[in-house]
């Protein structure tokens, strides 16, 4: 059992992105060959934080300036050269404008190339629909050879960032603007392809990711007090994903929800589908973005407005197990 935030620090709302240049410097220090490779947005990905962090690391942060599919061709030739390279860029930029760099620069040739924008998901607020990127699990999920992370607080976002650099070949590791209540003890270790059961159930399996596992835990406590036992797990590796720990679950409580800040289209509830059909059919329903985009706004409004939030999450649960009691 992973070592959870207690009441205290739970309190304490950090982005997943301010993880990003810390640990960076953190891994350098350690001797590892660690590259940032930015596109222009070296403060909102909080790269510099790596290049301040000593004046020898301020030679391993690449500039590359608006120009997303370069910075992706440079972490490669970087990586081809012995370097763990790390992009950084918004989501929106970072994966969709370079999709073909990744796909055929970086996992064709199983580079050691790590993929980790910012700004992901509705969380982005008041940028807007154009901005919020709701695809990219889906486009990473889908490349081979890509394993894909997606931490639910600063916590994780520090362990993917450790645990991408010390795994060979691409890693995608997806990070948010907004601050967000802590999940995870700080130092939190967590493992390649493993989900972890942060609140135990036995009428619903809830299996969330990223920025998610919190709304997640919240839904379970309020379906607590109606006399609901939901499970909550945290699918913090969508790519592996952990079959083991998901179809244990659901084979106990006969149905699940997945729970994401993404489309409901290619992302955690398509893996989760995924496997249950192949391991253990059960009924499932999808709380996440339904076939739109996004819109400006704050990040608890759009939760609400999209039926992304705690009610939804409550109201699917109810859903779904009215569906068992009909099978």
């Amino acid at each position: 059992m992973v070592k959870r935030a207690d009441k205290e620090q739970s309190q304490v709302k950090r982005a997943t992105r301010a993880a990003y240049g810390v640990t960076l410097a953190h891994l350098a220090d350690e001797g590892l060959p660690v590259v940032a490779v930015d596109a222009d947005l070296t403060g909102s990905t909080t790269t510099k934080k790596f290049a301040q962090a000593s004046p020898d690391y301020a030679d391993r942060l690449f500039n590359c300036g608006i120009a997303e599919q370069n910075m992706v061709d440079v972490a490669a030739g970087l990586a081809a050269t012995g370097h763990i390279a790390f992009t950084g860029s918004f989501a929106v930029f970072g994966t969709g404008r370079a999709y073909d760099q990744i796909r055929n620069t970086v996992c064709y040739s199983n580079l050691n190339v790590k993929i980790a924008p910012t700004h992901a998901g509705i969380s982005v607020g008041p940028d807007g629909g154009s901005h919020q990127m709701l695809e990219d699990i889906s486009l990473m999920r889908g490349l081979p050879g890509m394993k894909v992370l997606v931490p639910a607080d600063y916590a994780a976002a520090e362990a993917a960032l450790k645990l991408a650099a010390y795994t060979p070949g691409p890693v995608y590791v997806r990070m948010g603007r907004a601050s967000v209540p802590a999940v995870y003890a700080d130092g939190v270790e967590l493992e390649m392809g493993r989900a972890y059961v942060l609140r135990e159930g036995s009428d619903c399996t809830i299996v969330a990711c990223g920025v998610m596992v919190e709304q997640a835990l919240s839904a379970a406590a309020t379906l607590a007090e109606q006399g609901i036992s939901a499970e909550v797990i945290d699918a913090f590796c969508v790519k592996p994903l952990d079959v083991d720990t998901i179809a244990a679950s659901v084979a106990k409580t006969g149905c699940a929800v997945t729970v994401e800040e993404h489309s409901v289209f290619g992302g955690l509830g398509s893996a989760v589908a995924e496997t249950l059909a192949a391991t253990h059919p059960a009924p499932v329903e999808f709380v996440g973005m339904r076939d739109r985009f996004g819109k400006s706004g704050e990040f608890a409004e759009l939760l609400e407005y999209f039926d992304m939030g705690v009610p939804a999450i409550v109201e699917a649960v109810k859903r779904v197990k009215a569906r068992v009691a009909i099978c």
